[in-house]
């Protein structure tokens, strides 16, 4: 299994940085109007976003290596939790996507959002 990827720094986040916490509930709406909840999953599924600013040329490079590696969404990597180094075995990206903005010399940004897999 792959790693996500750090900067040139050892981090894997810059700041602003966000992370939030969910559980998935599923509603069965009857015929009558009524409806039953149930919780499709045990535990709660993080999510992070992470919004990398001021990259060289080569971290873009390498996160775009771990993207293609990964087909986007497809894959299955460990993601360590920037707030407190909680490493998490099962997360993918939530985008199929990767884009990003060179906004001059050795200033690049992008953004990808992390979710762990509970299944």
């Amino acid at each position: 299994m792959s790693v996500f990827p750090k900067l040139k720094t050892g981090a894997v986040a810059q700041y602003p940085a966000s992370r939030s916490l969910a559980h998935a509930t599923e509603v069965v709406r009857f015929l009558d109007g009524t409806e039953q909840r149930y919780r499709a999953r045990g535990t709660a599924a993080r999510r992070w976003e992470i919004r990398l600013d001021l990259l060289d040329e080569t971290e873009i490079a390498r996160l775009q290596e771990f993207f293609v590696a990964e087909q986007g969404r497809f894959g299955s990597f460990s993601f360590e939790d920037p707030w407190d180094g909680s490493v998490h075995a099962n997360c993918s990206l939530e985008r199929d996507e990767f884009e990003f903005v060179l906004l001059g010399e050795a200033r690049g940004r992008l953004a990808l959002v992390v979710r762990e897999n509970n299944n």
